[in-house]
């Protein structure tokens, strides 16, 4: 790895963090991940997104007991849910491209969040619909908006480390 590529370190550096200190977590810096998760690809540049921003104790304690994967929520000081805004997806077959626009968008604010000193981790929602109905009953969702993640933010207690993922045989040239 290039250590002069300052963007190549922080993926590598990614990581999934699911501890965090006491230390809160700022709107400014909630906002900050939510603009580099619309900065984003979208197919056809529709932006079928919607992102809800939560620093309220007793909502993220409520997300936190109704979601199997998420109970870090307990004792992280925000969480960013990424949701799928179907009023502002295509339609039709590509409808479903609204999954890979907020997943890219989700990348983002995970890298972000990465090069902030913050710890994240995404924990799914979509498509598991009883994790989904937590989430829009908690947060009273309409019906055209899909939670796809629920990903606490918080400052990272130092217990993760990157995974070196780097695997050359699932890397093939030219054909298969």
């Amino acid at each position: 790895m290039d250590s002069e590529n300052h963007t190549l370190e922080i993926i590598h550096n990614r990581k999934s963090v699911r501890n965090y200190t006491d230390e809160k977590v700022s709107k400014e810096q909630l906002e900050t991940l939510v603009k580099a998760g619309m900065a984003a690809p979208t197919a056809v540049n529709k932006q079928p997104w919607a992102f809800i921003a939560i620093d309220d104790r007793a909502t993220l304690d409520q997300l936190g007991d109704a979601l199997p994967y998420a109970k870090m929520a307990k004792k992280a000081s925000a969480v960013i849910i990424v949701c799928g805004d179907l009023s502002k997806a295509l339609q039709g077959w590509e409808q479903e491209f609204w999954i890979q626009d907020c997943s890219a968008a989700t990348q983002n604010i995970l890298l972000a969040a990465e090069s902030m000193g913050l710890g994240a981790v995404w924990t799914a929602a979509y498509p598991a619909k009883d994790r989904m109905e937590s989430v829009i009953d908690i947060l009273n969702l309409p019906e055209h908006i899909i939670p796809l993640n629920v990903i606490p933010i918080g400052y990272p207690t130092g217990v993760e480390k990157p995974k070196d993922k780097w695997k050359p045989e699932n890397l093939h040239w030219q054909k298969w």
